[in-house]
């Protein structure tokens, strides 16, 4: 077991990424003091993983609620739901809410103790690959709108994050496939070295080798606690971590929340915006074709659905990262480099989104 801390004061937190040590005793009795916890998970994962999260939560009150599973089930519905189940068992500020699943339920437990009587304690327990090196770690929680994911949401950092990989054996393929555009995301973006170690271990990754995958998963975890430590709330270089998201998440509201898994979408929003790099001099066209020839090698979509590009423009222009009425997008520089633009010439941009809805 490997474990590392996200370095925000009074509020850090430890991250452990391991084998078999979601149902560990020990490991949670060290963690959290909670004595009511209402465990979130949803109906693919409640079968294969609840027993042993159980488990590992010994002598407590303990709660379950099964969600159905999907991201068009993240809306503000489903988060009555919880509160209703909160509030029938009496749960009170000092309990806690154990995200159990993927990014969909870990955004969306998060968001309920986040507003639960003001705020009580999350802690995550992914079980796919890219809620594992992204979504839960940093305190983001959210859920969708029918005008944009993610729109309504809060910043609430977790108490504790237990990255199990051996819960990633049971994931289905298109899921894991899914994970790796968050894990290309980090390399792309903020580490020419991962990068060039994913070129030579791709195929491993993709086998679910149990030690590449253990390393792949702290090693995006580090990356990521290292840039939510100096920016929290995204003021300036976590935007950064968004890399591929301005397209992807147009293409997720673009096709509803129902035909594409959200790591499918920013694999094709890593390619476009390193199209839109290479058009604007910022990237060499060799990167670029690096970074497509990976995302296709890891089984993702490296273009767009044929909704048009006009209808992926304006969802764009709906992005959070919209300020001032200039969209901001994350443009790479280089393998391992981005940064924040709000220049980026409108003719460029319509231009790539014009040859991806063809190559879609």
């Amino acid at each position: 077991m490997h474990g590392l801390r996200v370095e925000l004061g009074d509020r850090s937190y430890p991250v452990l990424v391991g084998r078999e040590i979601l149902g560990d005793p020990t490991a949670w009795s060290s963690l959290m003091t909670a004595p009511q916890v209402l465990v979130v998970t949803n109906e693919v994962v409640s079968p294969l993983w609840l027993e042993p999260a159980l488990a590992g939560l010994g002598d407590r009150q303990v709660a379950t609620l099964t969600l159905p599973d999907g991201e068009r089930y993240k809306t503000l519905e489903t988060l009555s739901v919880v509160f209703d189940t909160l509030a029938e068992h009496g749960f009170h500020r000092d309990a806690a809410i154990l995200a159990l699943g993927g990014g969909v339920v870990g955004d969306l437990a998060g968001f309920a103790a986040a507003c639960w009587q003001r705020g009580v304690d999350v802690f995550q327990a992914p079980t796919t690959l890219l809620a594992q090196v992204d979504a839960s770690v940093g305190g983001k929680t959210a859920v969708n709108h029918p005008a944009g994911k993610n729109l309504i949401g809060a910043f609430h950092q977790p108490r504790a994050v237990v990255a199990d990989v051996a819960t990633l054996a049971t994931l289905p393929d298109r899921e894991f496939r899914a994970g790796l555009g968050e894990v290309i995301k980090y390399g792309l973006g903020l580490d020419a070295q991962l990068f060039d170690w994913l070129e030579s271990r791709l195929e491993l990754l993709v086998d679910r080798d149990p030690q590449v995958l253990e390393r792949a998963v702290f090693w995006c975890c580090s990356l990521k606690a290292e840039v939510v430590a100096g920016d929290e709330r995204e003021a300036g270089r976590r935007a950064l971590l968004n890399l591929g998201h301005t397209f992807g998440h147009a293409i997720e509201a673009a096709t509803e929340f129902s035909e594409w898994l959200h790591g499918e979408a920013v694999g094709a929003g890593l390619v476009m915006a390193c199209r839109l790099a290479a058009a604007d001099g910022a990237m060499s066209g060799e990167d670029a074709d690096r970074v497509e020839a990976m995302v296709r090698a890891a089984g993702l979509p490296v273009a767009p659905p044929p909704v048009g590009s006009a209808r992926l423009r304006s969802l764009m222009g709906m992005d959070k990262k919209v300020s001032g009425g200039r969209l901001r997008l994350v443009v790479p520089d280089g393998i391992g480099s981005c940064r924040v633009r709000d220049d980026v010439p409108g003719r460029l941009l319509d231009a790539v989104l014009a040859e991806a809805d063809r190559d879609g």
